[in-house]
This record gives C-alpha cells, sequence and structure tokens, in this order.
C-alpha cells in the first residue's frame, strides 16, 4: 500500500479529523486506488496517529461511501462507476439551487463582484486547460454561495456530495467546459435582480449538465 511522505496537515484538527481529511484526499486523488486494501497500522504509522483515530475516519469514510468495511475481513476503497453521476449530481444540484435562492436576498454588491472576479480566473483557468485549478476555482465559487445561506445542515451534506464529485472529476467522469463560466455571470446577473428563483435554475442547470456530458462522452466512447 504505497503512502506518500512528507505531506503536511492542518495543526488544529483532532488526530480524528485530520486523519479523515487525508485518506479522504487520498482516496480522491487515486494515492489510494480504488479496490486498494488498507491496513490501519500502516496508515495510522504514515499519518502519525494511534490506530484508533484512524478506524474513527474509516468508520466515516465508510458512512460516506469511499471506503468499504467488512468486519474481520478487510477494509478498501471503493471502486469508481461513473454512472454514479446520475445518483450525485442530482440531489447536489437541488441543494447548490437552495442555496442559490436563499444567498439571492443576502448577497452584497462587494460579494457580488468578489465572485465575478473569480469568476473571470476560473474561465481563464479553463481556456488554459488547466482542469484541476479551474475545479478548485469552481467549488469556490459555489462554496462561497453556500456559506451566505448560514446553514450549517446544507453544507456539511453538500461537502459530502462535493468531495465525490472530487473523486469522479480525477477519474474524468466530471468534465468542466467553458459554459460553466457562463453560467456563473448569469448566476451573477440573478443576484444583482435579487431573482432568487430565476438564480436556482441556472444553478440547476449548470450542475446536471455534466450528467449529459458523461453520456455524450460514453456514447462517443463506444461508437465504433
Amino acid at each position: 500500500m504505497p503512502i506518500p511522505a512528507g505531506f503536511s496537515t492542518p495543526h488544529r484538527l483532532s488526530a480524528k479529523q485530520r486523519a479523515f481529511q487525508q485518506l479522504q484526499e487520498w482516496i480522491i486523488d487515486g494515492t489510494l486506488r480504488p479496490g486498494e486494501k488498507l491496513n490501519d497500522g500502516e496508515l495510522a504509522g504514515a499519518l502519525g496517529v494511534s490506530r484508533t483515530p484512524v478506524r474513527e475516519a474509516l468508520q466515516l469514510l465508510n458512512v460516506e461511501g469511499f471506503v468499504e468495511m467488512n468486519p474481520g475481513v478487510s477494509t478498501q476503497v471503493t471502486e469508481i462507476d461513473g454512472a454514479d453521476i446520475v445518483k450525485i449530481l442530482p440531489p447536489l444540484a437541488a441543494l447548490q439551487a437552495l442555496a442559490a435562492e436563499i444567498a439571492a436576498a443576502r448577497i452584497s454588491s462587494g460579494q457580488i463582484e468578489a465572485l465575478r472576479r473569480l469568476n473571470l480566473e476560473f474561465g481563464e483557468a479553463l481556456d488554459k486547460g488547466d482542469y484541476p485549478y479551474a475545479l478548485k476555482l469552481d467549488e469556490e465559487f459555489h462554496g462561497a454561495v453556500i456559506e451566505l445561506t448560514d446553514n450549517s445542515y446544507i453544507a456539511s451534506t453538500v461537502s459530502m456530495f462535493q468531495a465525490h464529485v472530487r473523486r469522479l472529476f480525477f477519474y474524468n467522469s466530471i468534465v468542466l467546459t467553458r459554459d460553466s463560466a457562463d453560467d456563473h455571470e448569469r448566476i451573477l446577473n440573478a443576484f444583482e435582480r435579487r431573482d432568487g428563483a430565476e438564480a436556482a435554475r441556472i444553478v440547476r442547470s449548470n450542475w446536471l449538465r455534466s450528467i449529459d456530458l458523461y453520456y455524450a462522452n460514453a456514447r462517443h466512447t463506444q461508437a465504433p
């Protein structure tokens, strides 16, 4: 089980939180491969913590669908199924749309301009083909909207779904296009008009477009 050395982790998190975040990151980016069996002793040594927080982190990852635990047998990273996009994106789109509707009544002109600058950088990253950075900026854009809801229940649920989105992205099941930057601008225009319903509609469409792109790419790949 290859484990990177020399990585850095935040110091203000509990051992369980640090273990959870690092293991989740390794699963998302493929450091820990789908189907790979995990040894809590090896992971504890690599992370510099005891086995207890590692086991607790693995239990959380099991609940969130990143690992599969078979007590007394093995714990392994779950397999990737690109078709899971149809299970992940619709509920995520619904929550993001709800957040946009709430945010439309709360967002300030300064916050709108900050998001517009962020979206400009997002578009530039897409034009350069820097998709990992573009994904980070896309998360920041939507994350800022989530923060405006001041609702920890929405935020925590979106965070879990978003982690699966990142994993699908790393395994090429989710593709970012220039259309997303255009959608962001339309969302900001709706915010300026305080049109929560329109902002919600655009956000939902923005997220669900990835499903159409996934199946379009699948058909193209399968074509003779």
